[in-house]
């Protein structure tokens, strides 16, 4: 992941002098933050177009799980050659906020000891159509920014 640093934004958009600058996050601030959320967003490509969908996930030390059904969504992340997931806290009115982008491997919970594990991790969906299906990101990187 890059290291500590810093970019600035420029002016405000409102035209004021509160511009606002670019923190690039630690790895591990990265995963406290992703762990504090419960809704991300999981980028796929099918049939050689991106998809972008929102999840619900839980992390399990350095990797992300999601919980889905079959369709699209589970068949492009298995069988793509990679995913990124991004997971993000925003105030619009301050301008303020972070992002955490997660690029790696998906591959479908398979087995009944990983299943039931995943299943402890309490990960609810959010939709009323029934996901009893989970993948487990393994990332390659992980990077952070925050707007401050």
């Amino acid at each position: 992941m890059e290291t500590d640093g810093t970019e600035n934004s420029g002016p405000a958009e409102d035209g004021s002098d509160a511009a606002h600058d670019l923190e690039v996050m630690a790895e591990a601030e990265a995963w406290a933050l992703v762990g504090t959320r419960e809704l991300g967003r999981l980028a796929v490509c099918i049939s050689g177009l991106p998809e972008i969908f929102p999840v619900n996930y839980r992390t399990e030390g350095t990797t992300v799980v999601v919980r889905t059904a079959p369709g699209l969504k589970l068949a492009g992340a298995v069988l793509g050659r990679g995913v990124a997931f991004e997971v993000d806290q925003i105030d619009e009115a301050a301008h303020i906020g972070w992002s955490v982008v997660i690029h790696g491997a998906a591959a479908e919970v398979q087995g009944t000891e990983a299943l039931l594990a995943a299943d402890d991790l309490g990960v609810e969906p959010w939709v009323s159509s029934p996901k009893y299906r989970y993948l487990r990101i393994t990332p390659d990187r992980i990077s952070g920014r925050r707007i401050v």
